[in-house]
């Protein structure tokens, strides 16, 4: 039975100071244990947190990394540096790196390698834009992204988060029976590539809070989160994790 994962991205927020007095706070709260809980904080922010959790069960997660073990690469970081600091996921092709940075599916191909390469978990991301999913090419869309990014890959352990692009951050989100679909559609994709359609964990990401996310975690088939901003705020954070108190309540 796959095990839920609830993962928090924090993007391009908290300090260091701002972070420690997160992860002092979250670790006060009584948390699901059958939930699998990450957070994935900004790279400077890694330490300290690593530091901090170092005596719970959460884990650790990076926003992205460099293909490259070393080397020129001005302003990257590489696979062996998160695993040093106790990374065990890393996010990879996340849409806003995809649009603001360009990263096409040959880098991020590279990307899921180094995870390999290196042990690390890696966290792919896939999603329409609204004007994809308008055109009924959404299924199109994310089957070509997972044929791109999972090319000559072996993994056993894989987790997908389904985003469809125009729910990130804007507050809309896709209704529970329409994340299902697409993400029953990954899950065989996922099957067909690297014959582990049954052991990914597929989440879903796109205005997750703690007032919808017992919808998505009713469906059988969505195995956890990826949130966003919900994840800055330990209250919310944390019922989103307590999702089965909100089911049984």
């Amino acid at each position: 039975m796959r095990r839920p994962l609830i993962a928090g991205n924090w993007k391009m927020n908290m300090t260091p100071d701002e972070a420690k007095v997160f992860i002092e706070d979250f670790k006060k709260q009584e948390l699901d244990s059958t939930v699998e809980v990450a957070v994935i904080p900004p790279f400077v922010d890694l330490g300290i947190v690593s530091r901090e959790i170092s005596d719970t069960e959460i884990k650790l997660g990076a926003q992205n990394m460099c293909w490259e073990d070393n080397g020129a690469y001005t302003g990257e970081i590489s696979p062996l540096m998160l695993k040093e600091i106790g990374v065990e996921y890393v996010i990879i092709g996340h849409s806003e790196r995809r649009g603001y940075f360009k990263e096409d599916d040959g880098m991020l191909n590279l990307k899921m390698k180094a995870c390999e390469r290196h042990g690390l978990k890696p966290i792919l991301c896939v999603g329409e834009t609204l004007e994809e999913r308008e055109m009924g090419l959404t299924l199109e869309k994310i089957g070509r992204e997972l044929d791109e990014d999972l090319k000559d890959l072996s993994l056993k352990e894989l987790v997908i988060a389904y985003e469809p692009i125009w729910a990130i951050g804007t507050g809309k989100n896709a209704s529970p029976d329409d994340a299902l679909y697409v993400i029953e559609f990954i899950r065989k994709k996922v099957d067909e590539l690297l014959k582990i359609g049954e052991m990914v964990r597929i989440l879903y990401g796109g205005s997750v809070k703690a007032d919808n996310i017992k919808g998505f975690m009713d469906r059988e088939g969505i195995d956890g989160a990826l949130v966003g901003g919900a994840s800055l705020k330990v209250n919310e954070f944390t019922r989103i994790v307590n999702f089965k108190e909100a089911r049984n309540g």
